[in-house]
């Protein structure tokens, strides 16, 4: 996590940065064979050199980036679970608790979907 101690600590709000600290902790936890980055500002996790997911702090979200594939993949889903979605990301009010099943399902789709993927990002 100390990766990600310079971003957290730009979060002026500190149920925010708490929140995203416990998310990015967990991304950590459960999948401890990710690599930690912060890449264009943002904390994100990739995979033998490839993208696997980033998160991005806003006023009333942390927002989720598992790239579009992800978004299509669990796109019922995300609004089962109460959050809305782009084509790039899905947004996790701060008012509302983490669906950590779903982050999980994101993840672990990203990896085995990605598995042979020498690129940083989908084409």
């Amino acid at each position: 996590m100390e990766v990600f101690e310079d971003f957290l600590a730009k979060i002026d709000d500190p149920d925010h940065r708490e929140r995203t600290e416990e998310v990015l902790q967990w991304v950590a936890e459960q999948f401890p064979q990710l690599k930690q980055e912060v890449k264009w500002n943002q904390p994100m996790f990739t995979d033998q050199g490839t993208f696997i997911i980033a998160f991005s702090v806003a006023k009333k979200h942390l927002a989720v980036a598992p790239e579009q594939a992800g978004i299509n993949q669990f796109s019922e889903e995300i609004k089962q679970a109460g959050y809305d979605h782009t084509k790039q990301l899905m947004r996790m009010p701060w008012n509302r608790p983490v669906d950590y099943s779903l982050l999980e399902k994101m993840i672990t789709f990203n990896i085995k979907d990605k598995e042979d993927y020498s690129a940083f990002w989908r084409k």
